[in-house]
């Protein structure tokens, strides 16, 4: 779909405005009405905007299609420049600079200064976005954008307080609601809206300037990516996609939910892996699903910490989106959130019919990037108390309305990972060892992991203990089963709705699950965390500490802010062993236990999910093991509120934490009459029927 003339049709007057609009903005740049500290921001942004309006003309015209690979290098790089490397420095992207840049207004105060540099800096960041409404060619995104910074440069012509300022913002934020959070909604539902999907369909994928079109950064990775799968044989190209796409079959056909009633289906990929999607789509296709392919959130308004859910590519500057997480802070209050859960209730509302034939997302994730720790910056916005409470509200309200028109009971998915370059020299040698492991033998770990739930389901209780430095010492308490002929406390996972193979889990009991949770370096939602130790008592966290900057509060904080999004405390959702051995074999011969994600570093290891079960929002679906017993654990004392109160019942967030075998002195099943029966021992399965999973180790 033509994104432009779609917008123009939707907005009668919107070319007028733009037109009025990005003329002024192109004189500020030489103008100097503005005094100093502020004359170099606005000139600043203006120059950038001037670039975007360039861009936007050359995708009116269909000039993109004249430009060389060269024309369109140079382009992706102009644009993201001065955020790139050391230039984000001295960006005005950049809280820290804008705010030591702006230190020299002498008429206003400190934290007045402080606020508006605050304030500018968001205001830039999000222009910023513009670069990718250009490619698509969103005008109406575009023009609201620099009408905002129209209207901030007249302010600043004259004295203005912050109020003034915040107000500007504020109402920015308010009134736009409806447009920018109305068109995410759509985004997500309609396959009508066919940007990136045309991209994928109608490119030469051996010609790596189709990356160019989409408008995101442009590094190494998305074209060393998109070479390497170009050098495969289609027949290669296929089996990965066939792969993923009946992972997603099996995963409707495993929780008994009918696909054939189902219409579209969300691809979420990395520039580069087009060949991969491609395939995939014509085998949707196949299954009567059309695609949706929509980008990550760009407006701070549809958008929560750092997290990118869409297509992507290479973040440009990771420390960048850190700082920007929570800019929120700036302007959320209740009228706001109250306002956005409205506009999200009548988009739903809007797309009703759309969302009741979608059938949930097929996720391509990517590792290998290397780990990073942000640098905690003062200058940068931070929710405080009442702003993190209404967020935590948010989330669960929204995850109300959202299940009430996308029941997660008719809906499935799937996920599965693969190395980009970044990951280092052997790039290509771990790419096809994890197509290998992708494809491992479900049959195979289906009967070793029978073995495994048939002693789990004796015990009262399951103990964990690390060796060496590593502390661990849990208790995890299982629920009883009324007919332990015909139930069973732990779901048999294989290769279908998370690829690759190999876990069984369980949603525990919360009251007497206790201790100690450590592990020695992961990395958790795009974050290193360094000797993590986390404290359960009754299932709930109530302590927590990491050694990512050795002081004490510092630490705390970057834990609940990030781990625990902002609440004081999480539930266990889930306690699993991953039976993989193969994957963590690999994972140690090529040194890249940490740079994995964690849906492979999940079967590695038993693990931890803090947050909601795997079964939240479709605990009444009837589920069963493959031998015919119905998989029962599937709440916790928390996630039945939802029959009483459903606001405390959903967290709205699920993240494993994985223990790796050789940090795992013991895992024991403990009778009611107190028999301990191992499982594991020094990092090695000892239950009899699970030997084999120990021939990896003798391989490495």
């Amino acid at each position: 779909m033509n994104y432009y003339r779609n917008q123009i049709e939707e907005f009668d007057d919107i070319e007028e405005r733009y037109e009025l609009v990005i003329e002024r903005i192109r004189q500020i740049k030489h103008e100097t009405v503005v005094a100093e500290p502020y004359r170099d921001y606005f000139a600043h942004v203006a120059s950038f905007i001037s670039k975007i309006g360039d861009v936007l003309e050359l995708v009116r015209t269909d000039g993109l299609t004249d430009r060389g690979l060269p024309e369109l290098q140079a382009m992706n790089h102009g644009l993201y420049s001065d955020i790139l490397g050391d230039s984000y420095l001295n960006s005005y992207a950049n809280y820290s600079y804008i705010e030591r840049k702006f230190g020299v207004d002498k008429g206003h105060s400190e934290d007045d200064v402080h606020r508006i540099a605050q304030l500018l800096c968001f205001v830039y960041n999000e222009i910023r976005g513009m670069t990718v409404y250009a490619f698509e060619g969103r005008i109406v995104d575009i023009t609201l954008l620099c009408e905002l910074f129209v209207e901030l440069y007249f302010m600043f012509q004259d004295s203005c307080s912050v109020k003034d300022v915040e107000s500007v913002v504020y109402y920015f934020e308010n009134d736009y609601a409806e447009f920018f959070m109305s068109y995410r909604v759509r985004e997500q539902l309609d396959p009508d809206l066919t940007f990136a999907t045309d991209i994928i369909m109608n490119s030469d994928l051996q010609d790596i300037s189709y990356l160019y079109k989409y408008g995101e950064y442009v590094s190494s990775n998305e074209i060393d990516t998109a070479i390497f799968l170009g050098s495969m044989s289609d027949s290669e190209i296929e089996a990965m996609a066939h792969t993923f796409t009946e992972g997603y079959r099996l995963g409707f056909e495993a929780a008994g939910i009918d696909l054939s009633k189902k219409k579209t289906v969300n691809i979420r990929y990395f520039l580069g892996q087009e060949r991969m999607v491609k395939a995939a789509i014509n085998q949707f296709e196949q299954m009567g699903l059309r695609p949706i392919c929509y980008r990550y959130a760009s407006a701070r308004i549809n958008r929560r910490l750092m997290g990118r859910v869409g297509y992507s590519s290479s973040v440009p500057n990771k420390q960048l989106e850190y700082d920007h997480r929570m800019d929120e802070a700036l302007f959320m209050d209740k009228k706001l959130m109250e306002r956005k859960l409205e506009v999200l209730r009548q988009a739903y509302k809007n797309m009703a019919h759309e969302a009741s034939v979608y059938a949930g997302p097929a996720v391509i994730e990517v590792f290998g990037e290397n780990p990073f720790t942000p640098e905690s910056r003062k200058e940068n916005p931070v929710l405080d108390e009442r702003q993190q409470e209404l967020g935590v509200s948010y989330q669960t309200a929204s995850a109300q309305i959202i299940n009430e028109y996308i029941s997660q009971d008719k809906c499935s998915f799937t996920i599965i990972a693969y190395p980009i370059p970044e990951i280092g020299d052997n790039y290509r040698d771990i790419f096809r060892a994890t197509v290998r492991i992708n494809t491992m033998d479900n049959d195979l770990f289906r009967g070793i992991h029978q073995h495994i739930i048939d002693e789990l389901d004796k015990a009262k209780y399951v103990r964990v203990k690390g060796t060496g430095v590593n502390v661990t010492d849990m208790t995890v308490m299982m629920h009883d089963l009324a007919d332990p002929a015909h139930e069973t406390n732990f779901e048999n996972c294989v290769a279908d709705v998370n690829i690759p193979v190999g876990e069984v889990f369980t949603s525990p009991k919360l009251t007497g699950t206790h201790g100690v949770l450590n592990v020695s370096e992961v990395y958790l939602g795009g974050l290193k965390y360094k000797d993590l130790r986390i404290t359960f008592v009754d299932g709930m966290i109530t302590d927590y500490t990491c050694s990512n900057y050795g002081d004490e509060d510092a630490d705390r904080t970057y834990i609940k802010e990030n781990l625990l999004g902002g609440r004081d405390t999480l539930p266990i959702g889930e306690f699993a062993i991953g039976t993989n051995t193969t994957a963590y074999v690999v994972a140690n011969k090529y040194d890249i236990v940490y740079k994995l994600p964690i849906l492979i570093v999940e079967k590695m290891g038993p693990h931890f999910a803090v947050g909601d079960t795997c079964y939240s929002w479709s605990e009444d679906n009837r589920l069963y093991n493959p031998d015919g017993k119905e998989i029962v654990a599937k709440e916790n004392e928390c996630s039945v509120l939802r029959n009483s109160d459903i606001s405390k019942a959903y967290f709205n967030c699920h993240t494993d934490i994985t223990i790796p075998y050789d940090e795992i002195g013991e895992i024991y099943s403990v009778h009611e009459d107190g028999t301990e029966v191992a499982i594991i021992t020094n990092g090695r399965f000892v239950l009899p029927g699970t030997e084999k999973l120990n021939e990896a180790f003798g391989n490495s």
